[in-house]
């Protein structure tokens, strides 16, 4: 019993958490995004896959870890750009629409990595990844310092980002827009608003940071490609947003709270301990479930959300 509770205070374990929190913040804050402008994307995904393949594609042949950052945006950002052709443009439901998405990513991800690489082979292959970076002074301080102040610098970064979206969102007349978009997209058209234009900006924007949350996971974290490296991370990043109620500052902490959830889960098993994994993992969909029953009366759920827009019709 002694190990559940050390496990919480561990400072491996709180520095852990901030490394997994990462992709779950930087997909989770795209989506949001995305969703404020009234696009429901579920092939987060198949793109934040194809972001962590081209990410590692791109450093495997160029040796390049800064290449491989714009190869996983670039990856990502044309999935969703296909999204956006379908949903925004051809107006295909967005639910199938983004089901089939994952599909896609996930497909051609394996099907390039199996044409890329030596199918036959047992071994699979590396490349370089990124050093985490410490902040001199403020990493020497103790325990804090390893917690905070020892990440990679795509952590500081996806921090910085969901600063600078909650002040875009919040504080600028281009914010409102997106979010009189999510809301009413018929009064903005009337105002002159470029809805369609909007939509698609937010959909590349969710690309990009799936790109990101891509290019973590393989050349930040692990080095490796492999098909499930995601994980069910999209998903999850997908309830984050539901659980933050569509508030930037929600999504950050949880974000940090299902990255801790992770590594506790983690710890606790190379403790020996004896919890079902299952339990821990199912948190994240059982606490969006119980957010939505309890904050629907004050839910900032887009009202124009999955909802296809028609210019002209009444």
């Amino acid at each position: 019993m002694s190990d559940v509770f050390e496990a919480i205070v561990s400072v491996s374990v709180l520095s852990a958490c901030l490394r997994i929190a990462t992709p779950l913040l930087l997909a989770a804050i795209g989506e949001m995004v995305t969703e404020r402008a009234g696009i429901l994307n579920l092939g987060i995904e198949g793109t934040v896959t194809v972001g962590a393949f081209s990410s590692f594609v791109v450093v495997d042949q160029t040796g390049s870890l800064w290449f491989g950052i714009v190869g996983g945006i670039v990856g990502a950002m044309a999935l969703a750009a296909l999204m956006a052709f379908l949903t925004v443009t051809i107006k295909v439901e967005q639910v199938v629409a983004g089901l089939a998405l994952n599909l896609v990513g996930l497909g051609i991800s394996f099907y390039l990595l199996r044409a890329i690489f030596d199918s036959g082979s047992t071994t699979v292959p590396t490349v370089s990844t990124f050093s985490p970076v410490e902040i001199p002074l403020l990493s020497d301080i103790p325990a804090i310092g390893n917690i905070f102040f020892s990440q990679h610098w795509l952590t500081y970064f996806s921090v910085v980002l969901a600063v600078g979206v909650w002040v875009g969102l919040e504080r600028t007349t281009y914010g409102l827009e997106l979010r009189s978009v999510g809301h009413n997209p018929e009064a903005c058209d009337m105002r002159g608003i470029p809805v369609h234009r909007v939509q698609y900006a937010a959909l590349l924007f969710g690309g990009f940071t799936a790109g990101l949350a891509g290019a973590f996971l393989s050349i930040f974290s692990t080095g490796l490609f492999f098909p499930d490296i995601v994980g069910g991370r999209g998903w999850i990043a997908l309830a984050i947003v539901i659980f933050g109620n569509w508030r930037v500052g929600r999504i950050l902490i949880g974000a940090v709270f299902f990255g801790f959830l992770e590594a506790y889960q983690l710890s606790l098993q190379s403790r020996g301990v004896d919890i079902p994994d299952q339990l821990l993992l199912s948190l994240p969909f059982l606490l969006t479930i119980v957010a939505l029953v309890f904050n629907r009366a004050r839910s900032r759920e887009p009202l124009h959300l999955g909802v296809p827009y028609y210019r002209g019709e009444r």
